[in-house]
């Protein structure tokens, strides 16, 4: 999910450390004042008025409290009065992505556009490719009857002067399941049906609309008001997402309060045994080929939208799920906090009775900015339990085939295939992979474009995280990005 920086997710932020700050401060006493400092009278504003502004932000700071705005109807209840809500709840918020109604910008329908780039040329490949005679030229220009359009985009892909633009709904553009869709009046709705938590509409969206119910207060009180034991569980994709290393985030996480920190990538090792055997045991019994299973996205996509590659889906459970299955066996009343890249994990921890809580990385980072705390500025303390490399090289695309690989050797000629990011056009290829085959037996399915590092809950670029995730996997050192957050 590559999307660049921009003010709507920088927005999310400021949101999230604001939340946190007035928690840690005063218990919220102060938090309807967060719209108005994010959106104070002397700056411009971003839509009609600086009071849709401030409306907008309410609703975003609602859903950083574990609400669901599209669920709310007494607009005349404070944040105040949320959060203490959030403070009350005894379980955490399920998991959720909805559209908040008035910042929804209600883009117009996707279609193909010929731009004043058009020169009318001799050749009109634009014309003479339509399969539905949808463009005439007028006036020595092209022009596309909306009537007869299909958006198939094959104008786009011959007019040799490129004046051929689509203009996307950006949202709709990025969902590969068609979830989120028009409503009568033109704005975006979700079908949690058919949702699968990947996230990439809200990464995507210029607007800042889409929201997602976060779980940072629930663990924050569970910190702060409880004599309970805090784990925190680190996804192998935190190398880089934080300025020095990591023993120093472990350093950082205790200051705040967290009980323990333990490395997911010890999870991540047991999945890549239990996948290798698996694999194994599949091809050995001659079935044509297996998928990965650690993406929660995927897995969800498969029992909803791609029914017919079910059965070759590896049954073995998460890198999450099997690190959680340890720490709760030796302290079962722990609260155990996976913290991620991933929205979807919100999701996969509903099942699994062993995670009471999820974080992204943004959240974390909100959490200790808020706090005060300076990670490379934090004593260096090392995890209880290390992983090997194979483990840690789960977070990039083909590290998790590329794990199993290493654990299958000569016992089958294993032939993997990356499926990098969960696209449209990449579902059709697992279709057609479950109904007439290919020639790769290992299909390594990731939902974000690059790996679990370009996920929507990340802080640093991708490509920065990456190299740090290699260099961890192979020396057990952190690269030092210079990664800030707020």
């Amino acid at each position: 999910m590559l999307i660049p920086k921009n003010n709507a997710n920088l927005m999310r932020t400021k949101i999230l450390i604001k939340l946190a700050e007035s928690y840690l401060q005063d218990k919220f006493a102060q938090a309807d004042r967060i719209p108005l400092e994010l959106r104070p009278k002397d700056m411009q504003s971003s839509r009609c008025c600086i009071y849709k502004d401030r409306a907008v932000l309410k609703y975003r700071c609602m859903a950083g409290l574990g609400h669901c705005p599209e669920e709310e109807q007494d607009e005349l209840i404070t944040l105040k009065e949320y959060g203490e809500q959030a403070l009350e709840r005894k379980e955490a918020p399920k998991n959720k992505l909805s559209v908040i109604d008035i910042a929804c910008s209600a883009c117009v329908k996707s279609q193909y556009v010929i731009t004043d780039v058009c020169r009318g040329c001799f050749a009109q490949p634009c014309r003479l490719n339509c399969p539905k005679e949808a463009i005439s030229i007028i006036k020595g220009r092209a022009h596309i009857d909306p009537d007869k359009c299909v958006n198939c985009g094959k104008c786009f892909e011959v007019c040799p002067y490129h004046s051929v633009v689509k203009i996307p709904v950006p949202c709709e553009e990025a969902c590969p399941v068609g979830a989120i869709t028009k409503d009568e009046s033109g704005k975006e709705h979700i079908d949690t049906e058919k949702c699968i938590s990947c996230g990439k509409c809200l990464a995507s969206c210029p607007f800042g609309a889409i929201v997602e119910r976060s779980q940072m207060i629930d663990v924050m009180r569970e910190i702060k008001e409880t004599d309970k034991h805090v784990v925190a569980m680190l996804a192998p994709a935190i190398s880089g997402q934080f300025p020095g290393s990591l023993n120093a985030l472990v350093g950082a996480l205790k200051k705040f309060g967290f009980s323990d920190v333990i490395e997911v990538a010890v999870g991540a090792d047991i999945t890549t045994q239990k996948e290798a055997a698996e694999f194994v045991e599949r091809m050995e019994d001659g079935k044509p080929f297996m998928t990965t299973s650690c993406c929660p996205a995927y897995f969800r996509a498969a029992q909803v939208h791609i029914p017919e590659i079910k059965p070759f889906v590896s049954d073995t459970k998460t890198p999450m799920y099997y690190t959680a299955e340890l720490v709760k066996k030796e302290a079962p009343d722990c609260v155990a906090v996976f913290v991620g890249p991933c929205l979807a994990k919100r999701a996969e921890a509903e099942w699994d009775p062993n995670v009471d809580y999820v974080l992204t990385f943004e959240e974390l980072g909100a959490m200790l900015v808020a706090a005060g705390i300076n990670v490379d500025e934090c004593e260096e303390i090392p995890f209880n339990k290390i992983s090997h490399v194979q483990g840690r090289q789960f977070p990039v695309t083909g590290g998790v085939a590329g794990a199993v690989a290493s654990l299958v050797g000569d016992k089958f000629d294993i032939r993997p295939e990356k499926i990098d990011g969960l696209t449209k056009e990449n579902i059709k290829l697992l279709k057609r992979y479950a109904t007439k085959g290919g020639e790769n037996n290992m299909l390594e399915v990731m939902c974000c474009e690059g790996g679990c590092v370009s996920g929507p809950g990340c802080i640093a670029l991708s490509k920065k995280a990456a190299r740090a995730v290699d260099a961890y996997a192979q020396t057990g050192e952190v690269l030092k990005e210079d990664t800030k957050i707020g």
